[in-house]
């Protein structure tokens, strides 16, 4: 999996695998598309205003937790 900001057009984009077969994007709302595959897999996220939306603009950190051994790893994407 990989996530890549943008900052410049203030959109990020998780991609969960890699896209080897055409996806359709189903647009959700103004700022979010899924990515998906003919027979339903989700390729990817990507969000506008991503700012706002992954708590950038507040500084908030993205938080990875494995909820089996409780591991937890921090990281910020502010600039």
């Amino acid at each position: 999996m990989k996530i890549s900001y943008d900052p410049t057009n203030n959109i990020a984009y998780l991609q969960i695998r890699d896209k080897n077969e055409e996806v359709e994007s189903l647009k959700i709302s103004d700022e979010l598309t899924i990515d998906l595959s003919p027979d339903g897999r989700v390729f990817g996220i990507e969000l506008l205003n991503a700012n706002d939306q992954l708590g950038i603009s507040a500084k908030i950190p993205f938080v990875f937790i494995n909820e089996k051994s409780h591991e937890k790893k921090e990281l910020s994407l502010n600039p």
